[in-house]
């Protein structure tokens, strides 16, 4: 029965990104979302207490799957301007493959819900500046990087470089690549941190 359970509650969740997928769509309401599985609303809320719960086990989804490839990529990837150009990749190729978690990511399928949802997405994005911030020091104490660079400022910079990009593919309607001109790009914004440059 469990398993049962757990089969549903995932059921719920593909259902709810496959909804977001649609670059026009609406806020999804838990009763689009209970007609669309074939489910009565009550029957939604006995596998979740809310839609907010439901959101939430999307952010579980996304933080495991990004964090694990940043993880997997850090251990097979010795230089650490690749490790950067490789994460910044992975992070424009997962909205790719997960539009409706993008819509999410940005904050678009949030208007309107729960407040602490918006301070989620917050936190993931803070801990993202974080691991840029791990990397790009590693790097310098590894003697990779240009010690004289401002650690913060670049990790900063990514951030918003691979935030700005998620938005501009949502706001698109999935027209603009997010992956389009990020070698050129993430060359321009790690110029300065290349040796001897």
């Amino acid at each position: 029965m469990a398993s049962r359970t757990g089969e549903r509650r995932t059921e719920i969740l593909q259902t709810l990104v496959m909804m977001l997928e649609q670059p026009t769509a609406a806020r999804v309401t838990t009763a689009a979302l209970a007609a669309k599985i074939g489910l009565s609303e009550a029957a939604l809320y006995r596998h979740f207490a809310s839609k907010a719960q439901m959101f939430e086990g999307l952010f579980e989804f996304i933080e495991a799957t990004i964090f694990g490839l940043i993880n997997q990529i850090q251990a097979a990837e010795p230089s650490t301007l690749e490790r950067l150009r490789q994460t910044t990749g992975m992070l424009l190729s997962f909205a790719k493959r997960n539009r409706g978690m993008t819509r999410v990511l940005t904050g678009d399928a949030l208007v309107n819900e729960d407040l602490r949802l918006q301070e989620r997405v917050n936190q993931i994005t803070g801990r993202l500046e974080t691991t840029y911030k791990q990397l790009i020091r590693e790097g310098i104490a590894e003697g990779q990087l240009n010690p004289a660079i401002d650690v913060v400022a670049i990790a900063s910079l990514l951030t918003h470089y691979v935030m700005g990009r998620w938005l501009r593919f949502t706001q698109s309607g999935w027209q603009i690549d997010p992956t389009d001109h990020m070698l050129a790009n993430m060359n321009i914004v790690l110029q300065s941190a290349i040796l001897d440059s």
